[in-house]
């Protein structure tokens, strides 16, 4: 009876026939993006050297999109920096504002998100708001609930209860998009305070990659909304100047299998001098490890990052049962001590990044909805190189000696977690909105989020919330 049970809630990647029907419909009807075309379409053109045009092919596999030129792009200092930069240009907004967010806390920055928001909607700003299973109604605010769980006895039959949308979108006038790992949190994000800082990446562009982040943005909400947003779609993209070549890349378990990992995998097997990553969350397919240790073997200097401290006891345990294989390889392994190190990010010979929301666990490959952004430009590239080596630098690396010293038991007791964590990875229970106090926030109960944020915000800093959580964040 128990594996009867089990299979019905994760035997399969299923979030039910009507909505996987609903949502390729929605996406197979989408209009063509830049059909209206660019005041100047020479600079639209993405100016990606051969030695990577295939990897932008393979994320032009996946989401349909190809990359596209004429982009300005700023990496943000920090989580605040973050903040501020989204704040700003929602009281830029003159036509429309669309967010999309995996965890919003009505913390010190969540309600400031909130206040800028509410703004916008009363100068005559179309707001739209989603956060997974977050149901709310905010006065002249838009807001939509992705996956919501409903009735959780009856939830199998009709799709598995832990498929997420674990996406970071911020969408300004269909010309501003904001894309990396931060939710809309404090980086105390007090209900794992333990933790705290959690430390972030986040790059803001400037250009036609904004109009794919849009569509991305608009698959998660027609499919869920059902309004019909291909106008915006149809809008032309001003593209006044050359810039960056950047592609948005969506992924999800209604998209091609394995997307994700052959993104990864293909990025990592182009690398020829130099390969950086940072992940909270390592717990890879066999085909994965490969290919990181791969790249290693062939004389690439290859760098991983990733958090002395995690939530997830048993995720950590597993991606450290992958240490010696990689240390073996010639990877250096780093622990960053100064936080929870929540940034996704790889960076390739100099030139070319991927940033985002996906780990490379398995939950991100198969489980949950993700967005990533890859550019080709060395300058930017240098700046988010630069950010690594900080992290770098606030880490301990990790040798080969240390990690053969450790006790047979420690060694033995991670291989189960090992194969455990890729089932837990795959297995995180539902990130809902949530009080400041920790509370789960249901129904009714739920109420009106801006004055959830005035009652909570302040009392919520002081508060601590302890919650056994594996996966992704």
């Amino acid at each position: 009876m128990g594996g009867i049970l089990a299979y019905l809630l994760f035997g399969e990647v299923n979030i039910g026939r009507r909505r996987a029907t609903r949502r390729r419909s929605v996406i197979e009807g989408m209009p063509d993006l830049f059909a209206a075309g660019p005041a100047d379409e020479a600079n639209l053109v993405a100016k990606v050297p051969e030695r990577y045009a295939h990897l932008f092919r393979v994320g032009q596999s996946v989401s349909r999109m190809g990359p596209v030129g004429g982009n300005a792009a700023s990496l943000l200092a920090d989580s605040n920096a973050a903040i501020d930069a989204m704040v700003a240009d929602i009281d830029a907004a003159r036509h429309h504002v669309h967010l999309l967010f995996y965890i919003w806390l009505p913390d010190r920055n969540g309600c400031r998100v909130v206040e800028a928001v509410q703004r916008a909607a009363r100068r005559g700003v179309q707001c739209r708001v989603m956060a997974d299973d977050l149901a709310l109604r905010e006065a002249g605010v838009q807001v939509a609930a992705l996956f919501p769980i409903g009735n959780p006895l009856l939830r199998p039959f009709t799709g598995r209860i832990d498929l997420r949308t674990h996406r970071k979108i911020v969408v300004i006038d269909g010309r501003v998009t904001h894309c990396g790992s931060q939710n809309c949190a404090d980086p105390e994000f007090r209900i794992k305070a333990r933790y705290a800082p959690w430390v972030d990446v986040m790059l803001r562009f400037e250009g036609p990659v904004a109009a794919q982040n849009q569509r991305l943005f608009t698959s998660d909400w027609t499919s869920q909304v059902g309004e019909d947003l291909d106008g915006l779609l149809r809008q032309p993209v001003a593209v006044p100047r050359p810039g960056i070549s950047a592609q948005v890349i969506g992924t999800g378990p209604t998209v091609r299998y394995s997307a994700m990992p052959e993104l990864f995998e293909s990025l990592m097997y182009n690398a020829r001098r130099e390969l950086v990553i940072t992940t909270p969350y390592y717990v890879p397919d066999e085909s994965m490890q490969t290919a990181l240790c791969a790249a290693a073997y062939r004389g690439v200097h290859t760098t991983i990052v990733f958090p002395a401290r995690n939530d997830s006891w048993i995720v950590a345990a597993a991606s450290r049962s992958y240490y010696a294989e990689l240390l073996a390889a010639g990877v250096k392994v780093y622990e960053y001590q100064g936080g929870l190190l929540h940034a996704k990010s790889l960076t390739l010979d100099g030139e070319v990044t991927l940033i985002g929301s996906a780990n490379i666990n398995r939950r991100s490959f198969d489980l949950n909805y993700e967005n990533n952004i890859l550019f080709y430009d060395a300058a930017l590239t240098v700046e988010v190189r630069q950010r690594q080596q900080q992290y770098v630098a606030g880490s301990r690396r990790v040798h080969a000696d240390e990690v053969a010293a450790w006790p047979m038991a420690r060694r033995l007791w991670k291989n189960p977690l090992r194969c455990w964590g890729r089932c837990s990875s795959s297995r995180q229970p539902d990130a809902l909105l949530r009080g400041a106090g920790g509370d789960t926030l249901k129904g009714e109960a739920r109420g009106n989020i801006g004055d959830l944020c005035a009652d909570r915000c302040v009392a919520g800093t002081r508060s601590r919330h302890k919650r056994t959580m594996s996966g992704s964040r």
